[in-house]
C-alpha cells in the first residue's frame, strides 16, 4: 500500500486514482488549479485532501502522479522542485504519451525517481469506469527503478505494458492519436455523408455502429490487413470511380478519401490481395490519371 498524490483532477486523474484505490492504495491528495475540480475528484474517490496548491498536495504522497495537460507538466515539475520537500526516494510519474521524462528533469535532480506512465485508453468522463484499465496497454519510459514500479502498477491495474525509447515517443503518440481521435473523425465524416444521402442526422451514426463494431472485432481476431474488405481489397475499379464521382462536389472530403484509399491500396498489395496490374489501375484512378 502506498500514499499517492494526484496533481491534475481531470478525467484521467480521477479514473486512475479510483483504480489505484481499489487495488489497496491510499489517495492522499488531489490538486488542481481549479479547486472545484479537485474537490469533485476527492468526493468521487472518497478519501484524501483537495487543494489548488500542488506543493501542498505533493507532500502527502510517496508516489506523485501528474495528470495535467502536456504543456503544464514541465512547469508543474519545476514548481514542485522549488519546494523545500525531501524528494529522495519519491516516485514521480507523468501520464503523457508524447513527452519523455526529460520534462521531469528538475525533480530528478532533486532525487526523485521518474518515469512516464501512459495508458493507451480514452476517458470520456470523470465518473470511474471500473474496467477502464483492464487488458489495455501502457507505454512506459524512464529510469529503471521508476520503470520497475511503473510495471508493477500496470500489472496491478490488470494492464499490459511495453517500454519505449525516449526518441520514439512522438511516433508512438502519433499512432495513438490516429487510432483514437482520427477514428472518431472518420466516423463523423461518414455520418455526414449519410446525412447528405438523405438519412436523418440522429440516425446516421447509429446506422454505422454495427459495421464499425464488426470491423473492430475482425481486426482484434485477425489483424488490420486481414480485416481489410470492400472495393479496395476487391480491386473494384467501378465502385471506386463512383465514390470519387460522388465526392467531386465535396473537394475536402475527396482529398481525405483518396489519401486513405491510397493507404488501403498499399495494405491490400502488402497482404497479397492485389495483383500488380490491378494495383496500378487503382493507383492511377486515385491519382486522377
Amino acid at each position: 500500500m502506498s500514499d499517492i498524490a494526484i496533481i491534475g483532477a481531470g478525467k484521467l486523474g480521477t479514473n486512475l486514482g479510483y483504480a489505484l484505490l481499489r487495488k489497496g492504495h491510499r489517495i492522499t491528495a488531489f490538486s488542481d488549479k481549479n479547486l472545484s475540480a479537485a474537490q469533485e475528484s476527492q468526493q468521487i474517490i472518497g478519501q484524501g485532501k483537495f487543494t489548488d496548491n500542488n506543493r501542498f498536495a505533493a507532500q502527502y504522497g510517496h508516489w506523485i502522479i501528474l495528470t495535467v495537460p502536456d504543456d503544464a507538466i514541465e512547469t508543474v515539475a519545476e514548481e514542485l522542485a522549488e519546494s523545500d520537500m525531501e524528494w529522495q526516494d519519491k516516485f514521480v510519474f507523468h501520464c503523457s504519451g508524447l513527452l519523455t521524462t526529460e520534462s521531469l528533469r528538475s525533480l530528478e535532480m532533486r532525487g526523485a525517481l521518474v518515469a512516464s506512465l501512459h495508458p493507451i485508453q480514452s476517458f470520456p468522463q470523470k465518473k470511474p469506469d471500473l474496467k477502464a484499465f483492464e487488458d489495455i496497454f501502457f507505454g512506459l519510459e524512464g529510469k529503471q527503478e521508476a520503470l520497475n514500479l511503473a510495471i508493477e502498477i500496470t500489472r496491478q491495474l490488470g494492464g499490459k505494458y511495453f517500454i519505449l525509447e525516449a526518441h520514439n515517443k512522438p511516433l508512438y503518440h502519433t499512432a495513438c492519436s490516429m487510432a483514437s481521435n482520427f477514428l472518431a473523425t472518420l466516423l463523423d465524416t461518414a455520418a455526414e455523408l449519410l446525412s447528405q444521402a438523405g438519412l436523418a442526422d440522429s440516425t446516421a451514426s447509429q446506422v454505422l455502429m454495427p459495421l464499425v463494431k464488426g470491423t473492430l472485432q475482425n481486426v482484434k481476431k485477425f489483424d488490420a490487413g486481414t480485416a481489410l474488405t470492400g472495393p479496395i481489397a476487391r480491386g473494384d475499379e467501378k465502385s471506386i470511380a463512383k465514390h470519387l464521382e460522388a465526392l467531386h462536389k465535396l473537394p475536402k472530403l475527396l482529398d481525405l478519401y483518396t489519401t486513405i484509399a491510397y493507404q488501403s491500396l498499399q495494405i491490400a498489395k502488402r497482404e497479397g490481395k492485389m495483383p500488380e496490374e490491378k494495383f496500378k489501375a487503382l493507383k492511377a484512378l486515385l491519382e486522377g490519371k
